[in-house]
């Protein structure tokens, strides 16, 4: 699972930038729809990641 959620945490966190990137509707502040669908998806599997992570440390 830690490989798959890690994997899925950096490919939500690739598509996220990459949109950044190419959308005239994106900005710093401001997502569009698919902006902070990409967003949140991104920030949900950061999250989890770095949850299990403490986890395994004990920290």
């Amino acid at each position: 699972m830690p490989d798959d959620l890690y994997t899925r945490y950096m490919a939500a966190s690739t598509a996220h930038r990459r949109h950044i990137r190419t959308c005239a509707q994106c900005t710093t502040v401001f997502h569009c729809t698919t902006g902070t669908r990409l967003y949140e998806a991104f920030s949900r599997l950061q999250d989890a990641y770095l949850t299990h992570r403490r986890n395994q440390c004990g920290t």
